[in-house]
């Protein structure tokens, strides 16, 4: 049961960095952190739909994974106890 309480540990710790890398690399919609990183530029040269959905679409993978997690950390946590 501890290899498994720290794979998904390790796990959350991944997917919590990229997770957060990849809301950090999305087109800014109106000003805030985004354009510290670039995102206040002109949209030619911005990224293209593709690549933004891509973006989204794997934002959302990982976004699911994160969250099957925590859910599986929690309910190891809760069982372990009894």
């Amino acid at each position: 049961m501890q290899i498994l309480e720290f794979v998904l540990q390790v796990m959350l710790s991944l997917t919590s960095l990229l997770l957060t890398l990849l809301i950090l690399l999305h087109k800014g919609r109106g000003g805030g952190l985004s354009d510290m990183f670039g995102g206040g530029m002109s949209s030619a040269l911005g990224s293209s739909g593709l690549a933004e959905r891509n973006l989204n679409r794997f934002t959302v993978v990982l976004a699911l994974v994160w969250f099957v997690t925590i859910v599986g950390l929690g309910l190891l946590t809760k069982f372990a106890e009894l």
